[in-house]
């Protein structure tokens, strides 16, 4: 059996991405597009790794999106459905999904899924990173300069399934028992639901301490950030957490708003991202919970 890691990658997201697949012998493939999502450029690694190399495969990925998807199984509701997900919207990227679950059920018993953490020091897993991100370097290159600066406004879509996705957010200073309601209610979300997506701003206090939990969990994160680099005051090692949280995450959203002037850009990030969920964990913000719960989202108090 052959091991294949695969990996994607995506600057901006939505932005220029790349994906890669590549074996222990050394040989791989690898391509991009101008304008994508991280999970699309997940589920093309998986797709261009299958279509190029016969035999039994033995597919490493560190997308819980694409690895779940076949473990769990999803793809069966999807088609009885209609190719609609349990919230009944349409399947995202079922252009890339459909074909390579067909490719993958013709062949039988020959491919599995393994899920590796990525940047934990797997060779080959930073191997495909490397690959990916060299894609989006090509791409960003052949566009100019303007294409290495971040693109997001407030009128950019929400690049990820609305009906999958949960927001957390809240207090800057959880105290210890709400902090184990918090990490209590996200590993509820990570058992309850193999789709979850959850939804951060990174901000300190519930909004890092939610994402680091669903990371642990082996949960997709997406990162939504009122402005470029919020963290750059910030303690060496609250810095840190940040940095590799944001490492970890599927999706990077960074927003139009001026840090200068931190409380607007703050509540236009709210605005923006209640557009792109279905649920919201918030901890001790009731202001903030009524305004939510107002606008038709389920809203779990922490």
């Amino acid at each position: 059996m052959q091991q294949v890691f695969t990996d994607g990658a995506c600057s901006g997201n939505p932005g220029p991405g790349g994906w890669a697949w590549v074996l222990a012998d050394g040989r791989f493939g690898s391509g991009g597009a101008e304008h994508t999502t991280n999970q699309r450029m997940e589920v093309q690694a998986v797709l261009e790794a299958v279509l190029a190399l016969e035999g039994e495969l033995e597919i490493n990925s560190d997308s819980t999106y694409v690895v779940n998807c076949f473990k769990d199984r999803w793809f069966d509701g999807w088609r009885k459905r209609g190719w609609r997900n349990s919230q009944k919207k349409p399947v995202a990227n079922r252009d890339l999904w459909e074909p390579l679950i067909d490719a993958v059920e013709a062949r039988g018993d020959e491919i599995s899924f393994v899920w590796v953490k990525g940047h934990s020091g797997v060779p080959l897993n930073d191997r495909a990173d490397e690959l990916a991100v060299a894609e989006v370097e090509k791409i960003k290159e052949a566009n100019g300069a303007n294409a290495t600066k971040p693109t997001a406004t407030e009128t950019v879509a929400v690049p990820w399934d609305a009906s999958s996705a949960v927001w957390v957010v809240g207090s800057t200073t959880p105290n210890a028992d709400q902090i184990e309601a918090l990490h209590r209610m996200v590993s509820s979300l990570g058992s309850d639901n193999a789709e979850t997506l959850i939804v951060s701003g990174l901000r300190r206090g519930t909004e890092l301490l939610g994402a680091e939990r669903a990371l642990e969990l082996g949960l997709p994160v997406a990162v939504v950030l009122p402005f470029p680099d919020p963290a750059q005051k910030w303690p060496e090692a609250d810095r840190a957490r940040f940095d590799r949280a944001v490492d970890a995450a599927q999706h990077v959203v960074t927003l139009g708003g001026k840090p200068s002037e931190p409380g607007p850009a703050v509540r236009s990030r709210n605005a923006w991202v209640a557009e792109g969920v279905y649920a919201a964990v918030i901890v001790d913000d009731d202001g903030l919970a009524d305004q939510i719960d107002e606008v038709g989202i389920t809203v779990l108090r922490g």
